[in-house]
Order: structure tokens, then C-alpha cells, then sequence
């Protein structure tokens, strides 16, 4: 069975929707009417091409091939979106890090910032009495779906760990398995390639080879089980329609003219997605926070949004998410209690009066100690309650308040009360953000160096008040040395070790400095560490040095200045691999060459007993 692309006939929208659906992987779904074809409820097949916008051919890991539904009628949920390549640039799941999240992004609707992947949100990480709002893909509507608590999980079954598989109908790999009909055994989800994840499976055949195998990737289906397994379980009825977006309907990035968005990131990340896509200026800070129209979509696909004050902005679409109409909740039109006449988007400054605030707080969200910073501190309105209580974000974190607990200073719309003279909200929010400090010196320096801004770096470095900051102090799981050297920004690092910042401190997953220069693609913010000794051959808790994460990452800049300062290029991680069996896993020529030229081992064996050729040998090459 050969991949059916549509030609011509079929709108550019349409083809793009359906390969950006290809590999994904699916179980059954509400208008399932084909009995056991998949094997029974929970089983899980593959999206192997789109025959017509209405119309979707699945592989099903037990072998089964058909066509169904995926327009008016829905047969299919999309389990997992990973295998497809969908990322969402500037995120990072709060659990297990994954950075940026592939398939779908969980969006905790509770607090702020906090996100997850599918397989912590479906592993039941973070609050299970917390409502996420589901976000398929980068700029397309985020759905708000019931607490985990309340909901039924089920089972999946399929490709997974323990499952006994033999060759199925995409198989190329001539007799790697022992012959047609020959067993082997899932020994674990892998990615076939760092733009796929979770789309391959590493299979230990009967005659003691073992290899890597797509399952996903492509929509290709080397593999067909015999004896399927349990995998996770998941909130099935969380789970999105295949189909339900309406290929042909919207933009390749999901969005429309006519469509309500936000813009829900980190301002430091949505200021590093703009680069290339109609840059940032101080004007747009009015977008934060506040609902905007799709006006507009350009040859390049950025997003052209229209908000209440007149302004028209461009974006990158990453930066953008859909608002269902349904949560616009009163943006236009709520009221508050006492009559504040509150929007989403409003900006609000909480009372500074502890006992006020104390005794308004009661029925109203109540008061907790954590809210003491939050004291006097201007916040932005997030939602608006039935009764009128409002959940405003303030000192980076989300509370909900009385309506009389706190004062508007600045409406969504632009305006500021009782101030005729018409000052813009973007001016008022300049003000702030050059201005309002967060009490956190911590927050503030690793913010700084993140941004590269080195002279705010020395102004906070410099304090002798109660604020004065630790250099390598952390905010969000990093110091300021980490968040700079990821970044690449080598001034704002010469000033932090001149200052004693430690090059080799760790982060929670023993990642150091040198580690994130690695993964950021920063070939300069190693050679500044190099000439601050950092020791650039540090293991994290994977056993993975930067010479790792640069080969996993593609980053050949980054490979080749490692090697150039001579780190080891043969040290192994957790699993007993070298860089050299990570470059033949990701097929990658050009790294290989640096390797061997620099004196990489390829007679070191990994756990699974293979050394460098035998590696090669075993992944196989169709080419």
C-alpha cells in the first residue's frame, strides 16, 4: 500500500493538514462502527495517509488496513500527535522537562504557566482537581476539558514494552529479524529521529539481533504485533477528534481570519519566536494577556491580529493560541462586583491593607499566607467567575480575589480611568516593566541573562539592599549562568563568572551550563566556559555529556568546537552509548567524520553489547 498524497484538485490547506497528520497514532473513536477491526476498544493503530479530507487510511498495529471517517462522522481519537513532528516552540512540559512539547500541550487552566505533555498529563502529574485546556497544535483553538478526577482513564493496547511483533507491511530491513514469520520483542518506545518522537520501537528478535523499527514515523509500520500489551492509560474522552480542525478550513498553522487569540507565553520566549516573524517593540506589550482578532494571514503564514485599541501587530503563529468563544468569558461585557466594571485583560493592583484583603478574602477564594506578596502588587485579570470573583496573575503566580479586594488601574481595551488625556495601555505597561520589581532578585538576574542583558545583570549583581541577589541562585529550575549560556549571550557569561557565578553548578537533571550551551546550539558560550574551565566533559544524571546532547541535537557547530577543545569523545552514558553510537543512530555523516577523526573508540561496547559497527550494521540502511 503506497501513500496517496491528493493532487492538485485538493486545496494547499488540505494537504498540508493531512501530512502534518501522517503518524500520528489513534484509537477508536465516538462514531466507531466497525467492530473489531482494530483489534477491540483501546487498540492502537497508525495514520497512514489521507485518501480525502474526509477520509483517512489507519494501520492498525495488529496488521489491519482501512479506510475511515474523519469529517462529519469521527471514527478515530488522536492518542498520540508526537510521531507527526507537531511542536510547540517555547514550551517546556513542568514535569518531566521536555522542551519543546511534541503532540498535544496540556495548559493547566488553574495555574499560571504550567503545561504538560501527554504522557505526564495522561500519568497524572500535576493537580488531578485542575482543568487543563487542550491544545493540538501550535495556534490551533485550546479546548477546556473536564478534571482528571472526575473523568474514567483506559487502557491502551498495542506496541509497547513486552509486545511480541513480527515484520509487517512497511518492512525493508531484508532479514535483520531472522526470517518472515521470525519473533521478536518490544523492549521499548524510542524516537526514530529527534523531529519524531515516540514513532519507533526497539525490537530484541528471537535470534539475539536487535534494532530500531518505525512504528509511526512516516506513517510507516515496519512492525505488526502478534501479542499486544498494555500501555498507558489515558483520558480517552480528553482526547482530540481526527479531523475535527476541518482540513481545508484553516491555515497550516491552524488559524483563520476571524479567529480570537492570545498570546499566552513567557514575554522573554514570545520576544525570541518574533525574531524573523515582524520583531517586538515596546507597543505590543498591550497583546499580553489580552484577546485579539486574526485580521490577516501573510505569504510567510504569520498572523496579523487586530486589538481593541486599533493596533494591528504581526506574529509568528508559535507564539498564538485560539480562544473558544466560549472563554472569552464577558471579556467585553462582565462587571464585577462593587462596580468595577472588570474585563480579562484588565490590569488591577490588590489592596495593600493585609486585614482587608483578609476579611474580604473570606467566601471569596479565602486568604492564604502565600498572597502576602502578592500585597499592593499590580496583576493582570485572567477570568472572571460566575459570582464575579476574579483569578488575577500577580508576582507570577494566579489567586483568586474578592472583586473589591483589588483596584482597575488599567482597562483591556487601552484606557486608563479617570485619565482623559488617552495614555495607551502599552505606555503604562512599559512603565511597569521597568519599574515593578518582583521582590525575587533571583527571578529578576536569571531573567536578565536569559534576555542577554548584560548591564541589567550589573545592576543586580551590584544592589547592597535586602534584595541583593545570589549569582547562582535559581529561578525556574536555573541559574543565571545556565539560562545565559543556553542563550549564547558570551558577555552576560564573562560578567557572571567575574561576579563567582560556579560554571559546573548542576541543575535538578545534573544538567551544567556547558550541557545547556549544548543544547542551545551556542558554539561561543563554550568556548567562554572553556576559558572559565568549566569541565566540559560533565556527566548529568543520564550519564550524557554536552558531547551527547550536541550529537542527539543535530547541532554540528556545537560538535565540531567541543572537539576542537578536546573534550573526550568517547565517554559513555547510562546506557552505555558514545557519541559515536548516537551519530550512527541519527544517521548523521558529517558528525561522523569529526568523530573518528578526533580518535572516537568504536570498539567500546553499550549495554545492549554492541559496539560501534555492530550498531551501524544493525540499524540498516534501505539507501
Amino acid at each position: 500500500m503506497e501513500p496517496n498524497i491528493p493532487g492538485s484538485s485538493t486545496s494547499s490547506r488540505a494537504t498540508r493538514f493531512m501530512m502534518e497528520g501522517v503518524g500520528a497514532r489513534v484509537i477508536r473513536g465516538p462514531d466507531w462502527k466497525w467492530g473489531k477491526q482494530d483489534g477491540g476498544e483501546g487498540h492502537v493503530g497508525t495514520v497512514r495517509n489521507f485518501e480525502s479530507p474526509e477520509e483517512v487510511v489507519v494501520v492498525w498495529d495488529n496488521g489491519t488496513a482501512a479506510n475511515y471517517r474523519c469529517s462529519g462522522a469521527y471514527d478515530l481519537r488522536i492518542l498520540d500527535s508526537a510521531p507527526t513532528g507537531v511542536k510547540h516552540e517555547g514550551t517546556m512540559c513542568d514535569t518531566c522537562r521536555q522542551q519543546p512539547i511534541f503532540g498535544i500541550r496540556w495548559k493547566c487552566a488553574e495555574c499560571s504557566n504550567y503545561d504538560l505533555c501527554s504522557v505526564c498529563y495522561h500519568g497524572d502529574k500535576h493537580n488531578l482537581r485542575h482543568r487543563f485546556y487542550r491544545i493540538s497544535a501550535p495556534g490551533a483553538q485550546r479546548c477546556l476539558v473536564e478534571p482528571r478526577r472526575k473523568s474514567k482513564k483506559q487502557a491502551v493496547r498495542g506496541i509497547f514494552p513486552g509486545a511480541r511483533v513480527v515484520r509487517g507491511v512497511d518492512w525493508q530491513w531484508e532479514d535483520q529479524d531472522g526470517g518472515n514469520g521470525r519473533r521478536g520483542k518490544v523492549n521499548e518506545v524510542q524516537d526514530w529521529s529527534a523531529a519524531s518522537p515516540r514513532s519507533a520501537a526497539y525490537v530484541v528478535w528471537d535470534n539475539g539481533a536487535k534494532n530500531l523499527y518505525r512504528v509511526g514515523f512516516e506513517g510507516m509500520a515496519d512492525l505488526k504485533v502478534v501479542n499486544d500489551v498494555k500501555g498507558q492509560n489515558v483520558y480517552k474522552e480528553h482526547l482530540p477528534l481526527l479531523g475535527e480542525l476541518g482540513p481545508g478550513r484553516t491555515g497550516p498553522h491552524g488559524l483563520q481570519v476571524g479567529d480570537q487569540v492570545n498570546v499566552d507565553l513567557d514575554l522573554e520566549i514570545v520576544q525570541s519566536l518574533q525574531h524573523g516573524h515582524g520583531g517586538w517593540t515596546d507597543g505590543m506589550f498591550e497583546c499580553l494577556g489580552t484577546t485579539g482578532t486574526v485580521v490577516g494571514i501573510d505569504e510567510d503564514h504569520d498572523i496579523v491580529v487586530t486589538y481593541p485599541s486599533g493596533n494591528r501587530w504581526t506574529f509568528n503563529p508559535a507564539v498564538l493560541t485560539k480562544v473558544c468563544s466560549g472563554n472569552l468569558s464577558a471579556s467585553a461585557s462582565s462587571s464585577g462586583a462593587g462596580g468595577g466594571g472588570f474585563a480579562v485583560g484588565d490590569l488591577v493592583q490588590v489592596c495593600a491593607d493585609q486585614e482587608r484583603v483578609k476579611t474580604l478574602q473570606r467566601g471569596h477564594g479565602e486568604w492564604a499566607e502565600a498572597m502576602a506578596p502578592t500585597l499592593g502588587k499590580i496583576g493582570r485579570v485572567q477570568q472572571i467567575y460566575h459570582d464575579n470573583d476574579l483569578k488575577v496573575e500577580v508576582c507570577n503566580t494566579s489567586w483568586t480575589y474578592n472583586p473589591n479586594a483589588v483596584t482597575k488601574v488599567a482597562s483591556s481595551d487601552g484606557s486608563i480611568p479617570g485619565n482623559s488625556s488617552g495614555e495607551r495601555l502599552s505606555a503604562l505597561l512599559k512603565k511597569l516593566f521597568e519599574s515593578h520589581v518582583t521582590g525575587d532578585a533571583n527571578e529578576e538576574l536569571v531573567k536578565a541573562a536569559a534576555n542577554g542583558d548584560a548591564t541589567r545583570c550589573a545592576e543586580i549583581l551590584g544592589r547592597t539592599d535586602a534584595a541583593h541577589v545570589d549569582v547562582n541562585g535559581f529561578y525556574g529550575g536555573h541559574t543565571a549562568l545556565q539560562a545565559a549560556a543556553q542563550n549564547g549571550h558570551v558577555e552576560v557569561i564573562r560578567a557572571l563568572v567575574e561576579a563567582g557565578a560556579d560554571v559546573d553548578a548542576e541543575d535538578r537533571d545534573g544538567d551544567r551550563a556547558a550541557h545547556h550551551a549544548a543544547f542551545g546550539d551556542e558554539p561561543a558560550a563554550l568556548r567562554a566556559l572553556a576559558v572559565a574551565s568549566a569541565d566540559l566533559n560533565a556527566r548529568n544524571r543520564r550519564r550524557q555529556t554536552p558531547l551527547h546532547i550536541a550529537v542527539n541535537k543535530g547541532h554540528l557547530g556545537v560538535v565540531r568546537t567541543l572537539l576542537q577543545l578536546a573534550v573526550h569523545p568517547s565517554l559513555q552514558d547510562s546506557e552505555g552509548d558514545t557519541p559515536l553510537h548516537d551519530v550512527i543512530s541519527k544517521k548523521r555523516d558529517d558528525m561522523l567524520t569529526l568523530l573518528l577523526e578526533h580518535g572516537a573508540d568504536m570498539t567500546l561496547t553499550n549495554n545492549n553489547g554492541f559496539n560501534a559497527l555492530h550498531h551501524a550494521a544493525l540499524r540498516g540502511n534501505p539507501r
